[in-house]
C-alpha cells in the first residue's frame, strides 16, 4: 500500500499541498518552542561582566529543600571577609570582589555603578587617564561618556543611595556604559559596607578549574543540599551577573510547553480537516479499492503512508528554519521584559528529536482520524458511501468527547476555585481540553445547530437557502470539516484574548483597591532614607505619609527546611513535607496607612507594626493567634521570626503580608524606601504642595499622582501580556491559515457537484449565493462552538480573578474576532468558488 500511496501523492497535488502546508507549519512552532524549553530548562547566560574568571562565588538565590523550585527575589549578599577563605585555596592566583550599585546621572538617566578592581573581570581597559583610587574619582565608559559630553577631568553629579555626590572624572574605560569608583567607596554607595556581590576567582597556570571550584565550594562551606555561597562555572556565571536570571528562565519551562501544546494541539484538528478533505476528494477511487476486496487494514495503512511521509517530509523541512524561529521567540520575550538579554537561546538535540516526535506524533493521530472512516465502510456499501455520506459518527468518538467535557468540567472547577494570579494557569488547559471535546463532538454539534439555523435561513435566503441546508444535511461530515478550523480559531482566540484581559483588570482592581494616595514622592537616586517620611509628613498640606516597600518573602511551615541561601547556613535536606508559602511582602510605615493604603486590620491593629513584627493575611494566619511567633524568609533569604500583631482581609490571591518598613528595607536590592505615599489635606493647593515636597532636601525627587502610579503598574502588566499576546498571534495565527486552507479546499473538491449544476442550468451568480450562505452555516456553526468554549473557559476564570461571570476586557474585542472569522469564511469560499467556476459548465464538471 506505499506504493499506491506514493502514487496517489503524484495525482491529488491540491490536498497534500494543504496537508504539507498544516504539518509545516505545525511542525516549525513545536520545535521551536521545544529549543524555548530546553532554554528554560538549561538557562544558561554566559557571563559577560565576569567573563575572565574561571569560577564565581556567589550569594545561593534558590530556596533549597522545596518541593517546588522558589527563588529569593532580592540579591544574597556575601561577607568580603570571604575573599581570604577563596584567595587561600591552593590553585587560585587571585581573587576579585564584585560590587554594583544602581545610580543615575544628574542629567544623563541610570547607570550601573561597580567596583573599579572588578573591570579586571569583563576585562575592561583604560581609555583615557587613571584608575579611581580614592573618595570623589569616578572613571566613566567610553559610551556613557560620549552620550553624556563628558571628558576626563571635569566633574559628574550622580544620583545614589538617596544622596547626590559629585566626582571628578578620572578616567575612560572602554567598552562599557557603566561607571567604576574605587572599592571602599563602592561599599559605601552600594549602602553596605563589608559587604560584595560576587567573587571573580582567577587560576594558577595549569591548575584544574574542576578541582578547584571543588576545593573552594568546601572553602565557602557550600554544599550539594545549597547550604552556603553558589560556586558557578561555565556559562552558570552569568546567575552572578544578574540574580532574576533564574526565575526568568524558570517562566519560559511552562510558557514553552503551552506554547507547544495548544500548537499541537492546533496541528491535529488541521491535519485531520486537510487529510479528510484530500481523502473525499477520492471517494470514487476508496470505493473503488474496497469494492474489488481491499481490506480495511489496507485501506487505513495506505492513509497512513500517505499522511507519513507528507509529515516526514514537512517536518523534516521545518527543522531546518526552527531553530530560528526559536530564537525570534526569545528574543520577542527579551523585548518585552519576559526574561533577560542574558539567556543565551539553547536548542540541540533534544528538542529536535522531541518537537519533530510530537508533531509526528500529532500528524499520526490526525491521520488515523482520518483513515477511520474511510476503512470501516463495507465493501457493498463503499460505492454508494462514496455518493452520499451516511455514516458520519461513531461511538468511540461519541465517548471520548463526554469523557472530555467531563475533563473540562473538572478543570473549570479548579479554575474557579484557584487563585485569581494562578487562574490563568489552569484556564489555558482548560480551553485546551474543551476544544478536543467539541472536536469530536463536532458532528453531533454541527448538524445540531445546522437544524437549528434551517428555517431562518431558508427564510432569509429562499433557494440558495434551501440548496445550502440541504448540501450541509447530506453531507455531515464535510460540514464538520469546515466547520472545525472556525471553532478553533474563534475559541482560542476568544479564550487566549479575554484570559489575558481579564488578568489584567484583575491585577489593576487589586492595586487601585489597595491604594487610597493622593501623590506618591519617588526619587532618581533609588529610593529616599527612611528617616524623609517623617520629614514628609512634616510638610504643610500633608495629611498622612507612609513609606511604601515592595518585596516577596515566604512564610515557613512549623517544620521548615533548614536555612539556605542568604540564611545563616547549615546542613539542609530535600523536604517532602510541609513546604513554604511565598507571598508578596510590603514594608510600612504603620503612622498613617490608614490614610494612605486600603489595608485595614481584621485582627489586631496595625499600629503595632513595629521592631519584629508582621500582619499576615487571613488565610495564611489560619491555625496562628496574635502573638504567635510565625518563621518567614524574606527577599533576600535571610531567615527571621516575627511576631504576628494583625491580620489583613484580601482577595483571595491578591493578599499581602505587611512589615515595618525598617525591618524590610536592609533587605531589598537599595536598602532605601522607594515609594512613599501621601494624602493631602482637604482643600491643599496641589502646586504649592508638590513644589514643597519635591525640595524637602533629597535629590532627584519626583512626585506623581495616583493615575501616574496606576500607569507605572499597567506598564508592569505589560510584562506578562507581552507573552500572552505571543501565544495567541502564533497559535491563532496558524489557526487562522488552517481556516483559510480548509475552506479553500473544501470548496476546490466539489468541482464535480458545481459542474452539475452549471448543467442543469444554475447560473455563477446562483452557485455563489448558495455557496455564500453555506459559509455564513459554516461560520455561524464554528462561531457558536467557538463561544461555547470561549465561555466554559473564561467563566470560570471571571468568578476567580474578578468575581465576575463576566471576562475583564472590552466587548470591541468580542465583536472583532467574531466579524474576522465571519468574514474569512465567507470571502475565501467564495473566492474559491470563482475560481472554481472558471470556464464553462464542461470544464467545470
Amino acid at each position: 500500500m506505499t506504493g499506491i500511496a506514493l502514487r496517489v501523492l503524484r495525482f491529488h497535488k491540491g490536498g497534500f499541498l494543504a496537508s504539507f502546508a498544516g504539518l509545516f507549519l505545525g511542525a516549525l512552532i513545536v520545535v521551536g518552542c521545544g529549543g524555548l524549553l530546553e532554554t528554560g530548562i538549561r538557562a544558561d547566560a554566559p557571563p559577560q561582566r565576569m567573563a575572565a574568571a574561571p569560577i564565581v562565588v556567589t550569594g545561593d538565590q534558590r530556596y533549597h529543600g522545596t518541593v517546588e523550585e522558589l527563588i529569593f527575589p532580592e540579591r544574597a549578599r556575601l561577607d568580603a571577609a570571604l575573599t581570604a577563605k577563596i584567595g587561600a585555596v591552593p590553585g587560585v592566583a587571585a581573587v576579585v570582589p564584585d560590587v554594583s550599585f544602581p545610580a543615575a546621572l544628574a542629567s544623563h538617566g541610570a547607570v550601573t555603578g561597580h567596583n573599579w578592581a572588578s573591570a579586571r573581570l569583563a576585562p575592561h581597559r583604560l581609555a583615557q587617564g587613571a584608575a579611581p583610587s580614592g573618595p570623589g574619582q569616578i572613571v566613566l565608559g567610553e559610551d556613557l561618556a560620549e552620550r553624556a559630553g563628558l571628558r576626563t577631568g571635569g566633574r559628574v553629579e550622580l544620583l545614589v543611595n538617596g544622596a547626590a555626590e559629585r566626582f571628578q572624572i578620572v578616567g575612560l574605560a572602554a567598552g562599557t556604559g557603566d561607571v567604576f569608583v574605587a572599592g571602599t567607596e563602592a561599599g559605601r554607595l552600594a549602602g553596605r559596607p563589608g559587604k560584595i556581590d560576587s567573587v571573580g576567582v582567577l587560576l594558577a597556570r595549569g591548575a584544574d578549574a574542576g578541582g578547584v571550584a571543588r576545593a573552594v565550594e568546601s572553602a565557602v562551606g557550600a554544599t550539594a543540599a545549597g547550604a552556603g555561597p553558589a560556586v558557578l562555572t561555565g556559562d552558570d556565571r552569568g546567575r552572578a551577573e544578574d540574580p532574576g536570571l533564574i526565575e526568568g528562565t524558570d517562566d519560559l519551562i511552562p510558557l514553552a510547553a503551552a506554547f507547544g501544546s495548544l500548537a499541537a494541539l492546533a496541528m491535529v484538528f488541521v491535519v485531520a480537516g486537510t487529510v479528510g478533505l484530500s481523502i473525499r476528494q477520492r471517494e470514487r477511487e476508496t470505493a473503488l479499492l474496497r469494492a474489488v476486496g481491499a481490506t480495511p487494514g489496507q485501506l487505513r495503512r495506505m492513509i497512513l503512508a500517505e499522511t507519513m511521509i507528507l509529515a516526514v517530509a514537512a517536518t523534516a523541512l521545518a527543522c531546518w528554519p526552527a531553530p530560528w524561529f526559536g530564537q525570534w521567540l526569545l528574543k520577542a520575550f527579551v523585548h518585552g521584559g519576559v526574561v533577560s538579554d542574558a539567556v543565551a537561546f539553547r536548542s540541540g538535540a533534544f528538542p529536535l528529536i522531541a518537537g519533530a516526535g510530537l508533531a509526528l506524533t500529532a500528524a499520526l493521530g490526525a491521520a488515523f482520524m482520518a483513515a477511520h472512516q474511510a476503512a470501516r465502510t463495507r465493501p457493498a456499501e463503499a460505492l454508494a458511501e462514496a455518493a452520499l455520506q451516511r455514516r458520519w459518527f461513531s461511538v468511540v468518538r461519541l465517548v471520548l468527547g463526554v469523557l472530555c467535557l467531563g475533563g473540562g468540567a473538572a478543570l473549570a472547577v479548579g479554575t474557579a476555585g484557584s487563585d485569581g494570579p494562578d487562574a490563568g494557569g489552569v484556564a489555558t488547559p482548560a480551553a485546551l481540553v474543551w476544544t478536543i471535546a467539541f472536536g469530536l463532538l463536532g458532528p453531533v454539534l454541527a448538524r445540531a445547530i445546522n437544524a437549528a439555523l434551517t428555517r431562518p435561513v431558508r427564510a432569509l435566503s429562499g433557494l440558495a437557502g434551501e440548496l445550502a441546508t440541504a448540501n450541509a444535511r447530506a453531507r455531515t461530515a464535510r460540514l464538520t470539516t469546515a466547520v472545525m478550523p472556525v471553532m478553533l480559531a474563534t475559541g482560542l482566540a476568544l479564550s487566549l484574548t479575554y484570559l489575558q484581559t481579564t488578568q489584567s483588570d484583575g491585577n489593576r482592581r487589586a492595586f487601585e483597591q489597595a491604594q487610597r494616595a493622593d501623590l506618591v514622592l519617588t526619587s532618581a537616586a533609588g529610593g529616599v532614607p527612611l528617616d524623609a517620611v517623617e520629614t514628609v509628613r512634616n510638610v504643610p498640606g500633608v495629611a498622612a505619609a507612609t513609606a511604601r516597600i515592595p518585596s516577596r518573602g515566604f512564610v515557613e511551615p512549623a517544620t521548615a527546611p533548614a536555612p539556605s541561601g542568604g540564611g545563616d547556613g547549615g546542613e539542609e535536606e530535600e523536604s517532602a513535607g510541609p513546604q513554604p508559602t511565598e507571598l508578596a511582602l510590603q514594608g510600612i510605615t504603620p503612622q498613617g496607612a490608614d490614610r494612605t493604603t486600603a489595608y485595614r486590620a481584621a485582627t489586631g491593629a496595625l499600629t503595632a507594626l513595629k521592631g519584629d513584627t508582621v500582619a499576615l493575611p487571613t488565610r495564611y494566619a489560619t491555625g496562628h493567634r496574635l502573638g504567635d511567633t510565625i518563621a518567614m524568609r524574606l527577599g533576600d533569604g535571610t531567615r527571621t521570626r516575627l511576631r504576628l500583631v494583625a491580620t489583613v482581609d484580601a482577595r483571595r490571591g491578591y493578599e499581602t503580608a505587611l512589615v515595618p518598613a525598617a525591618l524590610l528595607a536592609p533587605h531589598t536590592g537599595t536598602g532605601l524606601v522607594p515609594q512613599i505615599l501621601i494624602s493631602a489635606d482637604p482643600g491643599t493647593d496641589r502646586t504649592a504642595l508638590s513644589a514643597a515636597l519635591t525640595s524637602i532636601g533629597h535629590p532627584g525627587l519626583q512626585l506623581t499622582d495616583r493615575h501616574g502610579l496606576a500607569a507605572a503598574q499597567q506598564d508592569q502588566d505589560q510584562t506578562q501580556a507581552t507573552m500572552a499576546w505571543l501565544v495567541l498571534a502564533v497559535v491563532v495565527g496558524y489557526a487562522v491559515i488552517s481556516l483559510v486552507n480548509t475552506q479553500a479546499l473544501a470548496t476546490a473538491e466539489r468541482r464535480r457537484e458545481f459542474g452539475l449544476m452549471r448543467l442543469v442550468g444554475a447560473t455563477r451568480r446562483q452557485i455563489l449565493r448558495m455557496m455564500a450562505v453555506e459559509a455564513s452555516l459554516v461560520a455561524a456553526a464554528g462561531i457558536a462552538l467557538g463561544l461555547l468554549i470561549a465561555a466554559f473557559t473564561l467563566i470560570p476564570a471571571g468568578l476567580s480573578v474578578l468575581g465576575s461571570a463576566v471576562p475583564g476586557g472590552p466587548p470591541w474585542i468580542l465583536t472583532a474576532i467574531v466579524a474576522a472569522a465571519l468574514g474569512l469564511t465567507i470571502l475565501t469560499t467564495l473566492a474559491a468558488t470563482r475560481i472554481t467556476l472558471r470556464g464553462g459548465p464542461g470544464s467545470t464538471g
